[in-house]
């Protein structure tokens, strides 16, 4: 699986939903089918809210950092460039909105996105969370293009 993040630069790989570098983090990865974006990730038992269920911090995490990793991607395909060409295209979150339609069960979780606009350095994203085929919880994300500046000594 050839996963958006594997392509981070080094100095943009310690976020803790999506870096790599990040041991504690969450460390998704998120490919493309088709014009869909999915990523899928098991929550562990100390993700718990109460027994047998996600809390919501982790829902909304993964929409966040699901969604970014979208927009980057959408960016390098827009502009018809590999995924690790210079410069690189990476984003921050300029807004995120969660919806929490049912209670996420510690299962398997699949996370997919769909970008709805691209407008200069902004991408909006939509991502919805499943559970056993179930829709758990959507969100947008406005995404932001960092400058090639950040995150640099």
């Amino acid at each position: 699986m050839d996963a958006f993040q594997n392509h981070y630069p080094e100095n943009v790989s310690h976020c803790y939903g999506c870096g790599s570098h990040n041991t504690h983090g969450h460390q998704i990865k998120t490919v493309w089918e088709g014009d869909e974006t999915v990523t899928r990730f098991q929550p562990k038992p100390f993700h718990t809210s109460v027994p047998g269920f996600a809390y919501g911090g982790l829902i909304a995490s993964l929409i966040d950092c699901h969604s970014t990793g979208t927009a980057a991607a959408a960016m390098y395909r827009q502009a018809g460039r590999d995924l690790d060409s210079l410069p690189p295209f990476r984003f921050v979150t300029g807004s995120l909105h969660v919806d929490f339609l049912k209670p996420t069960p510690l299962v398997e979780l699949e996370i997919r996105g769909t970008v709805k606009e691209i407008k200069g350095r902004k991408v909006v994203v939509e991502t919805t969370v499943f559970a056993g085929g179930v829709a758990t919880a959507r969100g947008e994300v406005v995404a932001v293009q960092m400058p090639e500046s950040f995150g640099q000594p």
